[in-house]
């Protein structure tokens, strides 16, 4: 395949919407996984770890809730169906919790190793993130899959 045909066919079939989505919803995972290290082994080089990962995410979420939107009033024509609504309001969820836990963090630097209860807002704050982008994922999933379904029907 010539490299002119392979760029043709990459613009003709490059969806940005899962590419985004999925980046952050893996990496959150790690980030709490981390978190969770911090918290039994109390190493601050498990939550730079955090903070690092938590930045990508949250670069990542304006492009995933852009194509998203983009692609709800492309391809859903902007119905007003409960599942986009659900994924909006996650979204948003996760981009404010994303913000405050980094608000934090840069706030207090060593805000772990000081304990108390702005560690266990940040803490909250990622752990929130966490079920949001499983739910994300899985309301994305029941319309990709609703997708399939309805194309071999």
């Amino acid at each position: 395949m010539s490299f002119v045909k392979f760029i043709k066919e990459m613009k003709q079939s490059f969806m940005l919407h899962p590419i985004a989505a999925h980046f952050s919803n893996g990496l959150i995972p790690v980030a709490v996984l981390y978190l969770l290290l911090t918290l039994f082994d109390g190493s601050p080089f498990f939550e730079h770890t955090v903070i690092h990962l938590l930045l990508v995410s949250l670069l990542a979420i304006p492009f995933s809730f852009y194509s998203g939107i983009r692609d709800w009033k492309t391809k859903y024509k902007g119905a007003k169906a409960p599942v986009f609504q659900k994924k909006i309001r996650l979204s948003i969820l996760l981009l404010v919790a994303g913000i405050l836990a980094t608000a934090i963090r840069f706030a207090v630097p060593d805000v772990m190793q000081q304990g108390g209860p702005l560690a266990w807002a940040y803490v909250a704050m990622l752990l929130v993130m966490l079920p949001t982008v499983v739910l994300l994922g899985h309301h994305g999933g029941k319309l990709s899959a609703g997708q399939r379904t309805e194309r071999f029907r």
